[in-house]
C-alpha cells in the first residue's frame, strides 16, 4: 500500500476539474426547477446516491455521498462532499475522492469514515470493469490531515474465496479491543450476506466471519451498504438487502432498507437477532448511513431515493439532476424496534406558526393551514379518536388514510411513471401523532415519535398544497404548522 504517484495525481486533479466544470456550467439550470428543494441536500448538477462517510470531525458534520456529476444515470461515481455546523444549513466542499486510479477507475463506491490520530480515514469501494467485462472489487483506503484533501493509499484486501465479486461499502468503527467492519457481500452460491473483519491497525484485516440470518434461510441475492452500531443495551446491523419477494405490506420496494436487533460475537460473526424490520414504508428510501456525534446521539441519513425503480422518470432529470438526502434523522431503541425522529437542530428552520389546540372534528372536513403550501412542517396530535376512519389530504393526489376497521395507515400518492395513484401501507391499530416535513417535492412523515416513517418523493404540486382533515368519527386533537425556511439552493 503506497500513497498516489505523482502521475495518478495528475489524472486525480483533472478528472476533479472535469466535474468542477461540468457545475459551473449547469448548476445554473438546476436551479431554475420548481422541483428543487428547499432544505435537503442536493447535488447541484447530476445524480446523488448513497451517503458515505457520515461523521462528525474537528468541529463539523462531514457527509459526503456518491455522485456522477457528469449525468443524471450510474455509470461513474466520485465521493462528494458537504460540511456543516448544524445539520441544515451546508457547504460545498472540494471533491474528496475520483475515479482516478487503476483500483477505483470505473467508481469510488461507498463506504465510511472514521477518526484516528486527529486523522480522518475514508474506507470505500473500488469499483473496476476488467477487460472481459467482469467486475473486480478492492477495499481502499484514503486519509486525510483536515478533513478536506484527502491522499489514496490503495487497497487494503480484496473479495475472499467463496464469495463473488458483488462485495462493497465497508463500515468501520472502533471498540476497545481494535477496529472492526462490515462489508456487504454475496455467496458463490448467490445469496446474501454480511462478513466481519477486525484489525488493530486499520491497515490490516482478518475476517471474522459471516454475518446471515440467524435460521440460515436465503434472505434475498446481495446486502449492500451494512452499517453496525450499539444502540441502548442492542446491537443494530442496517442493510439493504436486495431480491426480496413482496409479502403482504411488506417489501413492495424494488430493493428494500432494515435491520436486525439482538447480540454479535464480535470472535465469530454469530449473530442472535430478531427478525428483519424495514426501516422505512415510503417509495423513496435506500442506502443510510448513521455515526455518533459529540453529543453521543446515534444519527442517519438516507438515500431519498432507490436504484433502478422509476429513475428514468424524474421530472428534475430535464434540469439535469436528479435525487437528493433525506432529512437528519436521531436514533433510538424502544423494545426491540428502532425509533427515527427528526434531530433538534431542524426547529431553527420553523416560521409563523399557526396552532389550534384541542379542537373537536365530528363527521366534517376542516381545512388545515399549510402556511406558504410549499416548504412547511405539520404536527398532528390526536388525543382521541372513536370512528372509522380519517384523511389527512396534501392537495393533488398525496393523502394519509387511516382505517380503523382495518387497522391500516395508507399513503397515496401519484405515479411519476404511470399517472396513477399509487400506495404504500402499514399496519397500525392507534394514530397517536403524525409529523410531517414537506418541501417542494418530498414528504417525510414520522408516525408515532418516529415508530414508523414514510419516506417519499413528490412530483404531484407546484402551486401552494390545499390541505385539510377529513374526519369520519369523531376526533379531539391538536394541529400546528410552520413555514420552513429555505436553506438550500
Amino acid at each position: 500500500m503506497k500513497e498516489n504517484s505523482n502521475l495518478d495525481i495528475v489524472k486525480d486533479n483533472q478528472l476533479k476539474e472535469q466535474a468542477n466544470a461540468q457545475v459551473n456550467e449547469f448548476s445554473s439550470v438546476s436551479k431554475e426547477d420548481p422541483f428543487r428543494l428547499h432544505y435537503h441536500v442536493m447535488p447541484p448538477v447530476g445524480l446523488l446516491n448513497d451517503p458515505n462517510g457520515f461523521i462528525y470531525f474537528q468541529g463539523k458534520y462531514h457527509l459526503f455521498f456518491q455522485w456522477n456529476p457528469f449525468a443524471t444515470d450510474h455509470s461513474l461515481k466520485y465521493w462528494a462532499h458537504v460540511t456543516s455546523t448544524d445539520l441544515f444549513n451546508w457547504e460545498w466542499q472540494p471533491i474528496a475522492l475520483a475515479p482516478s486510479d487503476w483500483f477505483d477507475k470505473d467508481g469510488c463506491y461507498s463506504g465510511s469514515a472514521i477518526e484516528h490520530e486527529d486523522k480522518m480515514y475514508l474506507f470505500y469501494t473500488g469499483n473496476v470493469r476488467a477487460q472481459n467485462g467482469e467486475r473486480e472489487s478492492y477495499q481502499c483506503l484514503a486519509i486525510s490531515e483536515d478533513g478536506i484533501d484527502f491522499k489514496k493509499r490503495g487497497p487494503l484486501f480484496t473479495v475472499p474465496d467463496g464469495y463473488t465479486a458483488h462485495f462493497r461499502d465497508p463500515k468501520v468503527w472502533r471498540e476497545c479491543d481494535g477496529w472492526y467492519l462490515v462489508i456487504g457481500a454475496q455467496t458463490v452460491e448467490g445469496s446474501g450476506c454480511v462478513l466481519l473483519y477486525r484489525s488493530m491497525d486499520l491497515i490490516n484485516w482478518d475476517q471474522v466471519g459471516e454475518i446471515s440470518t440467524q435460521d440460515g434461510d436465503e434472505f434475498g441475492y446481495m446486502w449492500e451498504c451494512p452499517d453496525f452500531f450499539y444502540l441502548g443495551d442492542k446491537d443494530v446491523l442496517m442493510f439493504s438487502p436486495q431480491g426480496i419477494p413482496a409479502e403482504g405490506f411488506h417489501y413492495q420496494n424494488i430493493y428494500q432498507t432494515g435491520y436486525l436487533v439482538g447480540g454479535l460475537d464480535r470472535d465469530t460473526g454469530g449473530f442472535c437477532h430478531q427478525p428483519f424490520v424495514e426501516l422505512d414504508a415510503g417509495f423513496d428510501f435506500y442506502a443510510p448511513q448513521t455515526t455518533k456525534d459529540i453529543k453521543g446521539r446515534r444519527l442517519l441519513f438516507g438515500w431519498m431515493g432507490l436504484p433502478e425503480e422509476d429513475e428514468a422518470y424524474h421530472p428534475t432529470k430535464e434540469y439535469g439532476w436528479v435525487h437528493a438526502m433525506t432529512l437528519p434523522r436521531e436514533l433510538s431503541v424502544k423494545d426491540g424496534r428502532l425509533y427515527q425522529q427528526p434531530v433538534e437542530e431542524l426547529i431553527a428552520l420553523r416560521e409563523n406558526e399557526v396552532t389550534r389546540e384541542h379542537i373537536t372534528i365530528v363527521n366534517e372536513r376542516v381545512q388545515v393551514d399549510s402556511g406558504n403550501g410549499k416548504a412547511f412542517e405539520l404536527m398532528l396530535d390526536v388525543q382521541s379518536f372513536v370512528g372509522s376512519s380519517f384523511i389527512l389530504n396534501l392537495d393533488g393526489n398525496t393523502s394519509l388514510a387511516f382505517d380503523k376497521i382495518e387497522n391500516t395507515l395508507t399513503l397515496f400518492r401519484k405515479s411519476i411513471k404511470t399517472n396513477q395513484q399509487e400506495s404504500r401501507t402499514i399496519s397500525l391499530t392507534n394514530v397517536v401523532d403524525l409529523q410531517l416535513f414537506v418541501d417542494t417535492s418530498s414528504l417525510e412523515l414520522f408516525v408515532n415519535q418516529g415508530a414508523f416513517v414514510f419516506t417519499s418523493r413528490l412530483f404531484d404540486v407546484l402551486s401552494k398544497r390545499d390541505c385539510y382533515l377529513e374526519v369520519d368519527g369523531q376526533m379531539n386533537c391538536s394541529i400546528r404548522s410552520w413555514n420552513l425556511r429555505q436553506v438550500t439552493k
